[in-house]
């Protein structure tokens, strides 16, 4: 009892010393206007938060650590909930975690409703953030201890299992694809020299390719120009209903979704925590759970509050779940996390089991900004709803072109290489060719962030187990996650399904 009190103590007191000592009234507005600029990202169509992101952490290299992390995590909370507002107001998701936003959001528009809509996301995105925020302090210490068993062997099927666990997930319907798209950024990460050995790999006798594929200028390509080739390739017309309404809804109207929002945050925290998945799953599982859970099924689809509250309660909800890998096993949670962690990498922190020795206090860093963040979306969301609707007037057509150079920008800032602006170009191009065959970008996204981790530690698990593949049966952590890797492959293919119809047809006949 004694122990748990100190361990408290010191926590409390850690809290303390990050708060006076990093957290700075410089920092706080960079989060306030991080948090602000994500709300108006977040709100126009095609500017979602994984490009804004991946457009800015080039550009932060030249920022102290502190002051990037701020605004990265600033925009990621503000843009995460800006594309509620597209969904409402036109049916066209501002960000793609907003898609399940859009069944029950825009018949509310129509019906004059909108603005109590907007208001009711934004309050239950306030509440998924806490959720998230609070199973980040908790659980973030647990399984920082279970992380520092974890070898070279576990760290490996973990990259393995992300890779796979966010194939089935993104594309469920032929999970293949995912599959396919994540070991093609696996592939994409090998390019280079060979981290053990120095040995050129995959190079064709190009010197530029010896220094490898950056992982900012391939996220760029995946999500600056691919999304700008086909933002400009579809024309979607769209038009913003006359009658918004009130924005603030009444307390007692918000006591109706408690139950939803708690159900809904916990399956956001949870879907954030598995690896490359994200938001967008995490509003439609949600969305689901709440329809089942509903005694009229029937109006969801067509107006009904509790569906806005799951999908946006869950998707902000699964931003704290999604951080919690990062931290403490470096591998992200979602696509917008992997951009945060390539952030700290391009600062030279190490996210990982060690990251709580080298910087003791960065947990508590990021609960503050988070919080800050949540406290900025409520009040900006609440106050600056109308005026973010008039954005929603701009034409897409005429702002793709205006952040090509913003592109080009990123691209060449992160290191200084005019070969990285080709690297973004030919990956962006392989993007677009990726969404055409409706193949998913987050398991190539994860591929890429990952890749280099499960090259080194496949191979230095090897080396010291001198090439004996049995050694994975002496780490139970290890089997574990080969059992589920396989369980995972069987059953999404359908394997295992007819599997178990056989067994069950024998066990009939008998």
């Amino acid at each position: 009892m004694e122990s748990i009190i100190q361990n408290i103590g010191e926590e409390i007191a850690l809290f303390v010393q990050v708060f006076s000592a990093e957290i700075s009234f410089r920092i706080i507005l960079v989060v306030l206007g991080g948090t602000l600029i994500g709300l108006i990202v977040g709100a126009i169509p095609g500017m979602t938060a994984t490009m804004t992101l991946a457009l800015l952490i080039g550009i932060t290299y030249n920022f102290g650590f502190a002051t990037a992390i701020a605004l990265l995590i600033g925009i990621y909370v503000g843009a995460i909930y800006g594309g509620c507002i597209a969904s409402i107001m036109i049916n066209i998701p501002g960000t793609p975690s907003a898609a399940a936003t859009v069944f029950d959001g825009f018949p509310l528009a129509k019906k004059g409703e909108g603005g109590l809509a907007i208001g009711v996301g934004t309050i239950t995105s306030f509440f998924g953030m806490m959720i998230g925020i609070i199973a980040l302090i908790v659980f973030t210490p647990l399984v920082y201890k279970i992380a520092l068993a974890v070898g070279a062997w576990e760290y490996f099927f973990l990259a393995v299992f992300g890779i796979t666990i966010c194939g089935n997930l993104s594309s469920s319907d032929q999970p293949i694809k995912g599959w396919i798209a994540g070991f093609i950024g696996l592939f994409i990460s090998t390019i280079g020299l060979d981290p053990i050995y120095n040995f050129p790999r995959f190079t064709f006798g190009n010197s530029q390719l010896l220094g490898g594929i950056f992982s900012i200028p391939a996220l760029i390509g995946v999500f600056g120009i691919s999304e700008i080739i086909g933002v400009l390739k579809e024309k979607v017309p769209y038009s913003i209903p006359q009658k918004i309404g009130p924005i603030i809804p009444k307390l007692s109207t918000l006591t109706k979704y408690i139950g939803n929002g708690i159900r809904s945050g916990i399956i956001g925290v949870f879907i954030g925590a598995v690896p490359g998945v994200g938001e967008s799953t995490a509003s439609f599982i949600a969305y689901d759970m709440a329809k089942r859970a509903s005694k009229e099924p029937e109006t969801f689809g067509k107006g009904n509050y509790q569906g806005v509250v799951a999908a946006e309660t869950a998707n902000n909800a699964c931003i704290g779940g999604a951080l919690i890998p990062i931290l403490t096993l470096g591998i992200p949670g979602s696509v917008g996390t992997a951009l945060i962690m390539a952030a700290m990498q391009v600062h030279g922190v190490r996210p990982g089991p060690l990251l709580r020795q080298e910087f003791p206090g960065f947990t508590y860093h990021v609960f503050i900004l988070m919080l800050f963040a949540s406290i900025a979306m409520l009040v900006f969301g609440l106050l600056l709803a109308r005026p973010l609707i008039s954005l929603l007037k701009i034409r897409r057509d005429i702002l793709m072109p205006i952040i090509v150079p913003l592109c080009v920008i990123g691209a060449y800032s992160a290191n200084l290489r005019y070969f990285d602006m080709k690297v973004m170009i030919v990956i962006g191009i392989l993007a677009f060719i990726f969404r055409w065959l409706e193949y998913p970008l987050a398991p190539l996204v994860l591929g890429i962030i990952l890749g280099n981790m499960a090259d080194v530690q496949f191979r230095r698990a090897m080396l010291l187990s001198r090439g004996n593949l049995a050694a994975i049966l002496d780490r139970p952590i290890s089997l574990v996650l080969v059992v589920v890797i396989i369980l995972s492959l069987v059953f999404t293919t359908g394997i295992g399904g007819k599997i178990v119809n056989k067994f069950k047809k024998s066990f009939s006949s008998k």
